[in-house]
């Protein structure tokens, strides 16, 4: 019985899926900084509930950022 062999990926295919990476990484970095401004904006105007909830966001959104980018 022959074993399934894999396929090499072209470089097309590589480079598309490094385009997705880095898009949904560049995504994610927006959110982090409307996250931020918006919380800014929060804490300035003494509303101070929304800084630990802000803060939990930003970090899953640099957990998930620097796994993507190790991902490459």
């Amino acid at each position: 019985m022959t074993a399934m062999m894999k396929r090499p990926t072209t470089r097309a295919q590589r480079m598309t899926i490094v385009y997705g990476i880095v898009c949904f990484a560049l995504i994610l970095v927006v959110l982090q900084l409307w996250l931020f401004t918006a919380t800014m904006n929060a804490w300035l105007g003494n509303d101070n509930t929304v800084v630990l909830p802000a803060l939990g966001a930003s970090l899953v959104c640099l957990l998930l950022n620097i796994g993507l980018l190790r991902y490459l």
